[in-house]
Formats: structure tokens, C-alpha cells, sequence
């Protein structure tokens, strides 16, 4: 029996030819037919090379368990989300590595109603199986067909808007020559229908699984530059960049700065709680008090989990939250069978701007002001857990109100950080907030602190 060591907290994800070849995709997909037993799933995969040769491996593996396949093509992971829970399927899987390295690929699977697969959900019983590889003949086989999902995820992207109230904007759009591409493009042409007034000025834009312009990953600093220029350049109202299968998007304000994803979950909490007050806001543990500033006065209910897109959806689940939000550029929907989407959340950031009349800077800016953040620092590590003991030992005399939600977050009257392990990487990843209105030290002060003594020096 061979160990498989792609199988993640709440994705498989391994490096090519070792960790992850067509035979392993095979034995996934055999697995995932053989325990769940639908008659279809919907799958798709992201532009990487290796993307369709490991789907079709997949869909090979599910028609000899069985079952039978829709394939959606080259798809970003929020289409097979939407097929999950849209169409008349017990489940899906998209092929991708999102934002990893090129000589990586992966799988985001999801059951009925687009629910996750996750550790603590059923992955662990896949891996498993496809490590014993003691699979069961079936009768009959299961076939494959493909199937456009795009036009019905166009139409259901547009029910977050309302039409008549966007006002004229320009758009930079940075598909990072990622899986997003295609759908600015149906989306563009769904406005000229409807005559909504928004004109994109497209960057990066060609699906390329060579990545000529580097791996899409825009919470990396050096991967915000294009767009930052091509907004300044146009004089645009927004720029947004998307990562590789564009669950994630990244937003950019008409001075060419980059938006941290905390101050994303802030708006579009306001965003919903303007619609409705009283509905709950689900968000993460790294950074909490823009949001708990924000849900209050909008009178709406703010709910903490664990990070993970797993963990957020089973709190909102719970819970009926409307909305859940990390700062990681996660942004989970209700109406979207409470799955993350890259595309939704800009489609809301134009409603709010074009709603209030405000430049995206004027809308985050009084959040930013009140309540910086150093942004997520990461730190490679010996050893993870030793590390956080140590940063604990440190601040216990100081008496601080300890969380454990998710990794420690330690919160002191003037400022807090959070410090986690990484789910997918051997990381540290550490962030610091701090209150304006509570005189705290300048920042950077906090940061070197913290390196200082995570670093050991």
C-alpha cells in the first residue's frame, strides 16, 4: 500500500510525478465513486498543463466507479461549485493548484449541494481507499458528457447586482493568464446587453498554463505591480486580480493601492447589512476588530471561526450566515450554497461604489485609519508549535485575553496578533492589528518585536 501524501487539511494538493500523477487522479476519483456512490458529479480544471490530463484521469477513475460525468471544461473552482449545487448532481471536483508552484497541481472536491471534503468530512476515507486500492467492479460503467455551465453561472453572478443602479466605471481586470479570463469576458458582454455602463480594461488576460507573467498569487507583493500601473495609467475607478482558479480576487482602489482582504471583509459585510440588518457575518480569527466595528454599526451579528474555507462554511451553515469573510481574499455567500467566490465580492464592490458615490480609497480608508494592520508575514520555521509556545511564554506576564480559535491570538488593550501554523505550507503566518484610538506604538515597532522573536535573534 502506498502513502499518499497529496491528501491536505481540506484539499489534496502534491507535486507533480511524485505526489501527484494521472494514476493517483484515477485512484481519487475511483474513491470518491466507490463511497459516495452519485449518478453525477460535475468536474472541471484550471489552465495548468497537466490540468486536463489528471481530469481525465478523474473522470476515467468516477465512470469505472460508476458514475457519470459532466465535463465543464476549463473552469475556475467556483464553477464547479455552482454546478454542485445548481444543476441536478450529487457532487464535483475541480483540478487545480490555485496559486502554487508550476510543478504542482491538486483537487478541491465537494458532495451534494457543493458541502466540502475535507479532513474531518470524508477526505481521509478517500485517501484511504485510494491507497488500499481495494475498488469494487461495478455493472454498469458511468459515462461523460460535456457541459457548459457558463451562461447559468453568468445569470446567477448578475442576481447580486442591481443593473439600474451601477453607474459609469472602469475596470482594471488582471486574469493573471489564469482561469478567469473567460468569465470577465461573459460578463462583459451580459453588461453590454443589459447596457450597464462599466468598461474593462483587461491585463494578463489569455488562459496560459506557462504562466508567462508568473503564478497568479496577488497577496505576493511583487505580483501587484501590473495592475497597480494599469489602474493608474487608465485612471481607473478599480483594479482586480484574481489567483490562478480565481476563487480569490484582489482589489485595488483608483490610487493603485492594494486593498488588504481584512478591509474586504468590512465592506462587504456593509455591503449585505445594508440589504438587511440583523443578518450574521461569519469571519476568521487573524483580524477582528475592523469587523466587529463594521457588523455592529450596520446591527448585524459577527460569528468567529476557524480559518479554512472548510470550517467558515460549516459555521455559516450553522449559523444561516449570510456572509463569511478571511482576510486571505476568501469570500463565502449564502446564496451561493455558502461557497467562496472571486467573482462575486468585485460585482458587490461595484454596487457599493457605484450605490454611495464614493472612490474605493474614501470607502476603506476611515477602516484602514482606525484600525491598521501589518498584513500577513510569513515565517519559515523549524518547528511551528515550539515557536508559538515560545511567543506565548513571552507575553503571559502582560496578561493578555487569549484566543485559540485558530492557532493564538493574544490581545492586549492598544493591539492584537494572531500567529497560525499554515494549513498548506511549513509557515508561520503572522498579523497585527492595532486601535487608533487607544495611542498604540507605530506599527513597524510591533513587527520587529514579534520577528525578533520568532526569528530568534
Amino acid at each position: 500500500m502506498t502513502k499518499l501524501t497529496c491528501f491536505k487539511a481540506y484539499d489534496i494538493r502534491g507535486k507533480l510525478g511524485t505526489e501527484l500523477n494521472e494514476e493517483i487522479a484515477y485512484k481519487v476519483g475511483r474513491a470518491y465513486g466507490q463511497i459516495y456512490q452519485p449518478k453525477t458529479i460535475v468536474v472541471g480544471c484550471d489552465v495548468r498543463l497537466t490540468s486536463e490530463a489528471l481530469k481525465q484521469a478523474t473522470i476515467k477513475g468516477l465512470n469505472e466507479a460508476g458514475v457519470n460525468a459532466l465535463d465543464l471544461g476549463m473552469t475556475g473552482t467556483e464553477e464547479v461549485y455552482f454546478g454542485a449545487f445548481h444543476l441536478d448532481v450529487q457532487g464535483g471536483i475541480e483540478i487545480t493548484a490555485s496559486h502554487n508552484p508550476m510543478d504542482y497541481n491538486g483537487m478541491k472536491l465537494v458532495r451534494e449541494n457543493a458541502r466540502p471534503i475535507g479532513a474531518d468530512s470524508g477526505l481521509k476515507e478517500i485517501q484511504a481507499l485510494a491507497e488500499s486500492g481495494e475498488f469494487k467492479t461495478v455493472a454498469t460503467q458511468g459515462t461523460t458528457q460535456k457541459y457548459n455551465i457558463l451562461p447559468e453561472f453568468i445569470d446567477h453572478l448578475m442576481s447580486y447586482i442591481n443593473p439600474a443602479k451601477i453607474t459609469p466605471l472602469k475596470l482594471v481586470v488582471n486574469a493573471g493568464n489564469g482561469a478567469a479570463g473567460h468569465v470577465i469576458d461573459a460578463i462583459e458582454e451580459k453588461f453590454k446587453v443589459l447596457q450597464i455602463p462599466v468598461e474593462f480594461i483587461k491585463i494578463h488576460h489569455a488562459a496560459d498554463g506557462t504562466f508567462p507573467n508568473g503564478i497568479p498569487n496577488p497577496i505576493l507583493v511583487e505580483n501587484r505591480a501590473s495592475t497597480q500601473h494599469a489602474v493608474l495609467e487608465h485612471q481607473a475607478d478599480m483594479g482586480i486580480a484574481w489567483d490562478g482558479d480565481f476563487d480569490r480576487c484582489f482589489l485595488f482602489d483608483e490610487k493603485g493601492q492594494f486593498i488588504e482582504g481584512y478591509y474586504i471583509v468590512g465592506l462587504l459585510a456593509q455591503a449585505f447589512l445594508l440589504k438587511q440588518a440583523g443578518e450574521k457575518i461569519v469571519h476568521d480569527p487573524r483580524l477582528v476588530w475592523n469587523t466587529f466595528a463594521i457588523v455592529d454599526q450596520f446591527n448585524g451579528t459577527a460569528i468567529q471561526s476557524k480559518s479554512g474555507h472548510s470550517f467558515i462554511k460549516e459555521k455559516m451553515r450553522e449559523h444561516n450566515a449570510v456572509y463569511g469573510g478571511e482576510m486571505s481574499a476568501h469570500h463565502y455567500f449564502r446564496d451561493f450554497a455558502y461557497c467562496d467566490s472571486g467573482m462575486i465580492p468585485w460585482l458587490l464592490a461595484v454596487s457599493v461604489l457605484s450605490e454611495t458615490q464614493k472612490p474605493l480609497s474614501a470607502l476603506v480608508e476611515e477602516m484602514i485609519t482606525q484600525f491598521p494592520c501589518s498584513g500577513e508575514i510569513n515565517f519559515k520555521v523549524a518547528d511551528t508549535q515550539i515557536t508559538i509556545q515560545k511567543i506565548f511564554d513571552h507575553y503571559a506576564d502582560q496578561n493578555p485575553k487569549i484566543d485559540q480559535t485558530d492557532g493564538v491570538s493574544l490581545e492586549f488593550d492598544a493591539w492584537r496578533f494572531n500567529v497560525r501554523a499554515s494549513n498548506t505550507e511549513p509557515l508561520l503566518r503572522l498579523n497585527i492589528e492595532s486601535r487608533a484610538d487607544r495611542q498604540p506604538k507605530p506599527m513597524q515597532v510591533y513587527v520587529d518585536e514579534l520577528t525578533q522573536l520568532i526569528q530568534g535573534s
